[in-house]
């Protein structure tokens, strides 16, 4: 009985994960993390809450219990990071719980901790994410918006009138304008540090921002940092040669991470799936400048997905001449060859069509929905009601028409009118930020 009952609130568990737009495909090492990660109540209550941000009183109804019981439980899993607790701006306590990733896979190495066993936790994130292939590709190449977007390497940047970009586009203008900061263990690294498969770049330099951080600071998963601690941290993640890469939003962005291009999720996947083009670009491309480029292999060699590589100059004078030629179907553009180049031939322009990148979080989260099918999940959240199963059904039949779906997934509509109309119900108290905001 008690093995049915374990069973039965894990299933459930998973159930409730996959009403995220990126979801967490059942496996039996998807099992085998969970039962690490949460005690066998936990599942059951974790499963019944809703995708948005919730009150301790919508939590207890829900748990059917008392508020004082239901906040004791939601502060436990708050402290572990499995939810993400904050005040929203009337001062009113708020939880949610974020996606597996970025979100609590991730938030559970990112300390050293002794309450679960994080060797054993990394190996079968190891096996979940590098070895069966559903999580990763379902995370990084559904649809064609993508979780997160790479930053350029501004100091790569050229000093060109016509170069143009945007405070959200660089990661200083990130660390100068969020209110909170925080900086924790790298998980891909710790994650490989557990294996015996790390590289030695810097473990304490990945960062949150605003309410995530400001969850992760309090409980101690996260650091807080000032501005210029921030800086100095992304001076050095310069220096190394890592690229930044963040949350696929232009306003309140939640994350960086300072990823290498061994360990990182995000950048194995954009090599592994490519030409699906995992992980959203910068508005810009290194231009070789054949003249004078000595074959010298430093782009190629810093280039964290491979789209930088030597080929023949078919210069008949000096056939084993070689020269840098770019993919820039699978460049990310972030500007790490531009440094990289000894004798300055490469150069950052503009892409010829501009990334188009979600206001914020609740932007993506619907978007991400529409493409993946998933739009009735946050529209009729409380899966607790019958009725709003029943309702979530139906629509998900509607939305899967294939008129409807090319209408939903036009680029128009996935931006202009989402964007304006996501704006207005956020203004007019209808729609409640995405996790992790």
């Amino acid at each position: 009985m008690s093995h049915h009952l374990q069973k039965t609130g894990y299933t459930a568990l998973v159930d409730r994960l996959n009403r995220f737009p990126q979801g967490a495909p059942p496996s039996e090492l998807l099992f085998k993390i969970l039962k690490i990660l949460f005690r066998e109540k936990e599942a059951g209550l974790v499963a019944l809450l809703p995708i948005r941000p919730f009150t301790v009183a919508q939590a207890a109804a829900r748990w059917k219990m008392g508020v004082t019981e239901a906040r004791k439980i939601l502060d436990e899993l708050a402290g572990r990071a499995i939810l993400l607790d904050t005040e929203d701006e009337k001062g009113v306590q708020t939880y949610v719980l974020p996606p597996p990733m970025a979100g609590f896979f991730e938030f559970s190495l990112m300390r050293t901790r002794g309450d679960i066993d994080q060797k054993v936790l990394s190996e079968l994130f190891y096996q979940y994410l590098n070895v069966e292939d559903d999580f990763i590709r379902e995370l990084f190449a559904d649809g064609e918006t993508r979780l997160g977007r790479a930053f350029v390497h501004e100091p790569a940047l050229p000093d060109e009138p016509g170069l143009v970009i945007l405070d959200y586009e660089r990661a200083t203008e990130v660390i100068r304008t969020s209110p909170v900061r925080g900086v924790s263990t790298c998980y891909c690294r710790h994650k490989m540090g557990h294996l015996g498969r790390a590289c030695d770049a810097p473990l304490a330099i990945c960062m949150t921002f605003n309410a995530s951080a400001e969850s992760l600071v309090k409980h101690g998963h996260a650091r807080a940092v000032g501005v210029e601690e921030g800086l100095d941290l992304l001076r050095e993640a310069w220096e190394r040669n890592l690229v930044q890469f963040g949350s696929n939003v232009r306003e309140k962005i939640n994350f960086i991470c300072n990823c290498c291009g061994c360990c990182c999720e995000a950048m194995i996947a954009a090599r592994r799936f490519s030409l699906l083009q995992p992980v959203h670009t910068t508005n810009f491309l290194p231009e070789v400048q054949e003249d004078g480029c000595t074959g010298c292999g430093r782009c190629a060699n810093v280039c964290p997905v491979e789209a930088m590589s030597l080929v023949s100059a078919n210069d008949p004078r000096r056939p084993k001449k070689r020269k840098a030629q770019l993919r820039a179907e699978v460049c990310l553009g972030c500007g790490l060859c531009v440094r990289a180049c000894p004798e300055s031939r490469i150069r950052l322009v503009s892409r010829p069509e501009r990334v188009i990148t979600p206001l914020d979080t609740a932007h993506l989260a619907v978007v991400m929905a529409v493409e993946r099918g998933k739009l009735q999940d946050l529209i009729f959240d409380n899966r607790a009601l019958f009725s709003h199963r029943a309702m979530a059904a139906i629509l998900g039949t509607i939305l899967r028409m294939p008129p409807v779906t090319q209408v939903m997934a036009s680029r128009q509509m996935k931006s202009r009118y989402l964007e304006t109309l996501i704006g207005r119900m956020k203004n007019d108290g209808g729609i409640a930020p995405a996790s992790r905001e």
